[in-house]
């Protein structure tokens, strides 16, 4: 536990020194989301019924762009070899590498969406079912982000891989999050999507970490 948190946390000091990349990802995030309703006009039904599925697009995307970077630089300056040769278990550091990249990258969209939420004519309660849909589709997003950049690592063209690799695989935990909004707005209630999106996130925390670390031997050999 000691290795873990000590992981997350070096990780998040790094995270703080290139505050440009975590500016750029929020920003993206904003941005893509706040392009829709200039386009499609300024219909509040319309926003309305379009706000959640546009948040979580946005989202989606938005998570992929760190993708790449996230055990690029510990290959390269081999820092991967000495955690592969430390005493601390390699799914382990890969769980704890996860961990912080969701916080740097996926915490603030979730601070962010309630007021895109609100640009959108959301309800209080239907803006609390997306940000809770949020908080657990997020991590399984980072998750499988974490599959495909540990297969794709070394490669030349890993960055384009990577999106190709995990779009598919989001998209399920995409339908989820945006149909828990939906099913709240028309009376059905979010709590049969929200145990889903739960169910998932349990299932990838206890496998992805071995996956990844499988992926990361491969790949540092």
């Amino acid at each position: 536990m000691n290795a873990l948190v000590a992981i997350m946390r070096f990780e998040l000091l790094l995270a703080w020194r290139r505050k440009s990349a975590l500016a750029t990802t929020l920003g993206f995030f904003v941005i893509v989301a706040s392009l829709f309703p200039l386009g499609l006009g300024a219909d509040p039904q319309l926003l309305r019924l379009i706000g959640s599925g546009v948040v979580w697009v946005a989202a989606l995307l938005a998570t992929l762009l760190g993708l790449a970077r996230l055990f690029a630089a510990d290959h390269e300056d081999g820092t991967l070899e000495q955690l592969r040769l430390s005493c601390v278990p390699l799914p382990l550091a890969a769980l704890a590498k996860i961990g912080a990249h969701w916080l740097v990258t996926a915490v603030p969209l979730c601070l962010a969406a309630p007021i895109l939420g609100l640009q959108y004519g959301l309800s209080a309660s239907a803006i609390g079912v997306l940000v809770a849909s949020l908080v657990l589709g997020t991590p399984v997003l980072c998750l499988l982000g974490a599959m495909g950049a540990a297969l794709t690592l070394g490669l030349r063209a890993g960055g384009v891989l990577v999106p190709v690799l995990v779009l598919p695989l989001e998209v399920p935990v995409l339908i989820m999050g945006a149909g828990s909004v939906e099913a709240h707005m028309n009376g059905l209630g979010a709590g049969p999507w929200l145990s889903l999106l739960a169910a998932l996130l349990i299932v990838f925390v206890l496998a992805t970490p071995w996956v990844v670390a499988f992926a990361l031997r491969i790949s540092s050999e």
